[in-house]
């Protein structure tokens, strides 16, 4: 990703590139989780390439302190009426967010969206982004608690119940730990997979998720209480994946006829029953394949395919790869640049005389030269 920076806005060492800069908007009752998860792998970027490769701010609209929704007060770096230098902008957002953004935040983020900053949220911050007007025709991700509100207030933001989202110059994560996996790949992409898995290693991560990776959506918030007879079908198909329940047997457990329950599976669920039924095998058979070592043969039998290449074809067409590609690494791998330097930038009181705040990825750094792992990732 390119830098919006001058070469002049932060000191360099050799032919070092600036760092990206990044400014956090936290927004009222903002969760911490997600504010946590979507920096720590920055902090942890700079120290295991001993440089800094990421610098950021906490915002807040008048720099006064903002409470997170565990009651937790957070005291920003500076106050959105500051002009910093940024390339990234996220949005943290947590519960209700549509009574936590104001008009002047929705002007912030128009006018960082003029300059060309790349834009995005984590849990329900996207509500931001999107009352500001900027994820219109953009695949976006959120919190799936808030899917239904947001749909309905934003028709024009394509919404999707991935854990995360990267779509151009936007990028969403629902919440929760999701935003650390997003950060990995961003990261992965930007300096390179050893950096994303080293980071990983380092914050005990045992598999890093993908973009296509799935919220997991509970279906009795997407029905409510309304329709408990397919609730309970479900339940028995997502208990059954090994030995699959045929249809009719599935019917007369719950005291329906097989047309009925295809009626609720086509009105609720928008697919049929055998379909709904192929997609709880398949995405079952994919967290086998990514958590354990479990062979493409045993993860077919544990998800109830009579044959591995059955299992092997709907898996492709489901998907869009064959089961043996699902156990690749984290994000694209880029190139690392043509000098490979590894240095250690010296932070000098240049920042004293600068306009713009103390990033606190300076002083994480700072304290990071006494660990062990410190520039331990050549880049």
């Amino acid at each position: 990703m390119a830098s919006s920076r001058t070469a002049s806005a932060s000191p360099t060492v050799g032919r070092t590139p600036a760092p990206q800069t990044l400014g956090f908007l936290l927004l009222d009752n903002f969760t911490l989780i997600s504010l946590a998860s979507v920096i720590e792998p920055l902090r942890m970027a700079n120290q295991l390439a001993g440089r800094e490769l990421y610098r950021w701010y906490t915002l807040s609209f008048n720099g006064e302190p903002v409470r997170a929704s565990d009651g937790l007060q957070v005291t920003p770096d500076a106050s959105t009426s500051i002009p910093l230098s940024l390339d990234w902008v996220v949005v943290c957002g947590g519960v209700a967010p549509h009574r936590s953004v104001t008009r002047e935040h929705i002007a912030w983020l128009q006018a960082q969206a003029r300059q060309s900053r790349r834009l995005g949220s984590v849990c329900t911050g996207s509500w931001a982004l999107a009352k500001a007007g900027l994820l219109d025709g953009y695949e976006t991700s959120i919190h799936w608690e808030c899917l239904a509100a947001m749909q309905e207030a934003f028709p024009r933001v394509p919404l999707t119940t991935r854990l995360f989202s990267i779509d151009r110059d936007r990028f969403t994560a629902s919440g929760g730990t999701a935003p650390l996996d997003m950060m990995l790949n961003l990261i992965g992409q930007d300096h390179g997979r050893e950096l994303a898995a080293g980071i990983s290693e380092m914050f005990i991560y045992d598999r890093v998720r993908g973009e296509q990776d799935q919220q997991r959506v509970p279906l009795k918030h997407v029905l409510g209480t309304t329709q408990p007879k397919l609730l309970e079908i479900v339940a028995l198909m997502e208990a059954n994946l090994e030995e699959p329940i045929a249809l009719d047997e599935l019917a007369t457990y719950v005291d329906v006829s097989r047309r009925q329950l295809e009626r609720l599976f086509q009105k609720y669920l928008n697919c049929s029953p055998s379909r709904y039924y192929l997609k709880l095998r398949l995405t079952r058979a994919r967290q086998l394949l990514k958590q354990t070592s479990m062979s493409i043969i045993e993860v077919a039998s544990a998800c109830g395919f009579v044959s591995t290449p059955h299992f092997s074809k709907c898996y492709r067409e489901y998907f869009g790869m064959p089961p043996r590609d699902e156990r690749g690494g984290i994000g694209t791998r880029q190139g690392r640049g043509d000098d490979g330097e590894r240095s250690r930038v010296v932070r000098r009181a240049l920042l004293e005389t600068s306009p713009e705040p103390m990033s606190s990825a300076v002083l994480a750094l700072n304290q990071a030269q006494g660990e062990p792992t410190y520039a331990s990732v050549p880049l």
